[in-house]
């Protein structure tokens, strides 16, 4: 007789948890990855939200309004670089902080720079500096919306 494993929906730690610490709209192409990042975030109190590609992700991010995106690189129908430029042209997410989270090629660097990216992970990462970063990230815009009473920060970089 075969094994059978049956689970119901399991809650996600950022619904358990009072107090989530920001929303972040995860973008990747590769499921693994991105569930990779959901469940590192999650545990850190994040909510996290996730899209398959760019064009997914422009689709929903004014649904879901987040703190921070992250953004792989190579990914069908619209690229990383393709939506951090598209997100810095509307007005509505030009100030929403995006990190790139691919190979962090000299290339890849120089055109994410351009495209207004504003932190870099290079895969593989280790989940506490992805935690670190998307932290850092957030903790700048709630400076830079004048939430928290946090005092006013270094500015962006």
């Amino acid at each position: 007789m075969a094994k059978t494993r049956t689970r119901g929906p399991v809650p996600t730690y950022s619904r358990v948890v009072p107090g989530v610490s920001g929303r972040v709209l995860v973008v990747d192409d590769n499921k693994v990855i991105r569930q990779l990042i959901k469940v590192n975030l999650e545990l850190e109190g994040f909510e996290v939200v996730t899209a398959n590609d760019g064009a997914e992700c422009l689709d929903v991010v004014h649904r879901v309004c987040p703190d921070v995106i992250t953004l792989d690189v190579v990914m069908p129908r619209l690229d990383g670089f393709g939506a951090a430029a598209q997100l810095r042209a509307d007005p509505r997410t030009q100030d929403v902080p995006v990190a790139i989270v691919s190979a962090c090629t000299q290339h890849e660097v120089e055109a994410g720079i351009a495209a207004g990216v504003d932190a870099f992970l290079a895969k593989p990462f280790e989940p506490t500096e992805l935690v670190r970063v998307v932290r850092r990230l957030v903790e700048r815009k709630d400076r830079r919306d004048g939430r928290k009473g946090a005092p006013a920060g270094r500015g962006r970089g």
